[in-house]
């Protein structure tokens, strides 16, 4: 894709919100990872990063993608093998960074998402060209009730939430995200 720049994704499972507004760690799911693989690798994103602080939940996304990169699912299934290859387990949002140093990459833009409405949104033909011009975009998808605010007011683009049709607002991270993606880099 010459006309776009380079994404990376993360899934963010710390710092978020629950439904009372506290920080929290939330849980990472096994569908959350394998749907965020296949939908990045769908959409040419360089990096998917699953965030979360926790030792056990990063060993069970390591685990998952052996078997998926190197067990009997490389074999039994290529293209979830494919898909899996551009998932990076990672502690922290800061980390991410750090990881970009190590590589010598430039900082990225950083987008956020969020399902509430707020001031300096941005829309989605807006976002698709501000991505475009950006050598490196780095967006952030929350889990649980959303990203704490300290990551959202850090954002260099807030994306708008996706709006349905009768005022519900409650789709799982793996729908916002796909629809998302396809707003931003899907074929016009």
């Amino acid at each position: 894709m010459t006309d776009m720049g380079r994404l990376s994704v993360a899934l963010v499972h710390h710092p978020c919100v629950n439904k009372e507004g506290r920080i929290v760690t939330t849980s990472v799911t096994t569908l959350d990872v394998h749907d965020f693989a296949r939908l990045c690798r769908t959409y040419a994103v360089a990096d998917l990063f699953i965030v979360t602080p926790l030792p056990a939940q990063r060993r069970l996304v390591e685990r998952l993608s052996a078997h998926w990169l190197t067990g009997f699912g490389a074999a039994c299934n290529p293209s979830r093998k494919e898909a899996l290859t551009g998932v990076k387990v990672i502690d922290s949002i800061e980390a991410i960074y750090d990881n970009y140093r190590f590589l010598g990459r430039k900082e990225p833009k950083l987008a956020v998402t969020s399902a509430q409405k707020g001031d300096g949104v941005t829309g989605y033909d807006e976002g698709r060209a501000l991505l475009a011009a950006s050598p490196e975009t780095l967006l952030l998808f929350g889990t649980g009730f959303g990203l704490a605010d300290e990551v959202m007011e850090r954002a260099d683009i807030r994306l708008a939430p996706i709006e349905g049709i009768d005022g519900f607002n409650h789709l799982s991270v793996r729908c916002a995200a796909a629809i998302i993606l396809d707003r931003l880099r899907g074929a016009r």
